[in-house]
Formats: structure tokens, sequence, C-alpha cells
């Protein structure tokens, strides 16, 4: 059972919407059925699926113990970078979610691990994520860390939370950068205006760190090098479109006309280091570009 706290933003959104857009991988009728289940509070008190919220309100979630989904393993090729009793290094291809959820139960990463693993996975985050200890977005590729037990999983995490795990990506963004360094330290939470799209707002939001390093200009675009300190939700994605430079190809926080050639943002993991949880040595692993990163760069390259 988890407990969430929420706060009303605006007024007269029903509950069970402004819940559903509020938290990731729930339902509306699952929200529903935890409301019918006197699940949800507004300002201490009991209400139904059909109550307005009104700005100010504080919103308690009481969400019920998940029920073990039967998710399957599948035979699907993996791109193992490196392997060992305790965890496993992938690089995960553009287009690939990295869990099962809403209208993604079959292909994804977790289907392949299951597979390649059988049984040594962790299982700190559920039936649903077994091993997955961080994730990257659906269309940004590269490197991912995989938990084979629990003892890892737990190591591996506390690195990230203490912010000593290593994250760099590569990107694409729209505008000549004229700084060489930028580091963003703003906020990231729900967009109160749209609730399916994170946003740099003070509100309902967590601390956010992204360094910012200028690789090569292109004229109407710059070749960046990312490097997280925390890993918020699109935090990439968001705080480069909040200093004026969204990703290339980003359909979501991007200009309303996508380079649709990229099938996404230009976006991709390209180096994780980790203290590994079992020998304590200090690991690194960087991942080649993608073909579809590279052509975009050879595009700019030949207009330049």
């Amino acid at each position: 059972m988890e407990k969430i706290n929420l706060t009303c933003e605006v007024s007269g959104e029903r509950i069970d919407k402004f819940i559903c857009e509020s938290l990731e991988e729930i339902t509306r009728s699952a929200v529903q059925k935890i409301i019918e289940n006197d699940g949800v509070c507004v300002n201490g008190v009991s209400v139904n699926k059909n109550y307005k919220c009104k700005s100010g309100d504080e919103v308690e979630i009481v969400i019920p113990d998940a029920v073990p989904l039967d998710v399957e393993g599948e035979n699907i090729p993996l791109d193992i970078v490196y392997e060992d009793d305790d965890l496993l290094v992938v690089n995960k291809p553009k287009g690939m979610v990295v869990h099962p959820a809403n209208g993604n139960y079959n292909g994804t990463l977790v289907n392949a691990l299951l597979y390649h693993c059988e049984d040594s996975l962790s299982g700190i985050n559920g039936v649903i994520r077994p091993g997955i200890v961080h994730r990257i977005d659906k269309d940004t590729s590269g490197l991912l860390i995989v938990a084979k037990n629990d003892a890892s999983h737990l190591s591996l995490a506390e690195q990230i939370k203490e912010h000593s795990f290593t994250r760099a990506y590569e990107a694409v963004v729209y505008g000549n950068i004229k700084e060489d360094e930028i580091t963003v330290n703003r906020p990231i939470g729900r967009n109160p205006k749209d609730r399916k799209k994170m946003a740099v707002t003070l509100k309902n939001s967590k601390p956010a760190v992204t360094h910012f390093y200028v690789i090569k200009r292109y004229g109407d675009f710059t070749h960046v090098r990312c490097v997280l300190e925390t890993g918020r939700t699109h935090q990439i994605r968001v705080h480069a479109a909040y200093i004026g430079h969204p990703v290339a190809g980003d359909s979501v926080y991007g200009p309303k006309k996508v380079i649709t050639e990229l099938g996404g943002q230009c976006l991709h993991a390209k180096q994780i280091g980790f203290v590994h949880p079992k020998t304590e040595e200090y690991m690194e692993f960087e991942s080649e570009l993608p073909d579809y990163f590279i052509k975009f760069l050879s595009k700019l390259e030949n207009k330049n």
C-alpha cells in the first residue's frame, strides 16, 4: 500500500481526472475503483468520483498493493554491453518501451530480460519492473543498468539517490547555444496546464539539475553532452526546452513541426558509471551513437 499526496492547482476538474493526469501509469478506471473503496480523501474527507477540485485542495490517494500480472518472457534480442551475476548493462534501441504499462504489455525490455535472465532479476520494483533500477524514455536510445538481485538493486538505487551514479547523454538541440557550458538547476513537476507533460515548476516538484556541454554547433542546431545530477521524468527534454533549445525531434516539448525522420527525440544515453555493488570497483561504460543519430549529424554537417 502506498500513500500519495497532491495539491490541486486549478478549480473545476473532476477528481478522478486530476489524479489520473497527475500520476504516471495509472488508468482512470483504476483511480475510480480506488475512489469507490474510499481510497481518496480531499482535505481529510473521502469523496466520490464526481467531486470537482478546488484550487488548494489537499488530496491523499491510498494506492493498494498491486495484483501480480502475468508478464511473460519473450525471445527478443538484447544488446548486452556487460553482464555478471549481479547486474547487466543493456544498450536499449529507440522505440523500445522499458517495462509493461497500459497499451504495452509485450515487446518491452522487461519481456526480453525475463526471457534472458529467467528468475535472476531483482524483485524490489515488483513484477512489472523486475530488475529495473532506472528508466529511459521509449524514444530515447542508450545504456540502462539492470539489477539481478535485491542487494544490487538497493546499492545502485542509493548511488542514484546520492548523485554518485554517472549518467551522460548526447543530444542534438534546436538553435545555436552560445555558451560552452550551461547548468540548469530548476525543479521539475507536472505541468499545471497540461498534466500529461512535465515542466519547470515550483508546485509539487522535485529538485532537478542538468549540465549541458556544447560538442559542436551547426547553425540552427547544436550537438551537446548532457550530464544528469538527478533523474526526473523527461528531465533533459524539459530543461532543454526551458532554456529555449528543445531536443530535435521531440514532439512533446519541441516545436509543433516535428522532424519526423528522427522518429522521436534525438537523445542517446551514452555513458553510465557506478560502483559495483559486490566488488566495490568503479565501472564505466559507453555506447556508440546509433545510426539515426549519426545520419542526422551527417545531414547537419553537409549543410554547413
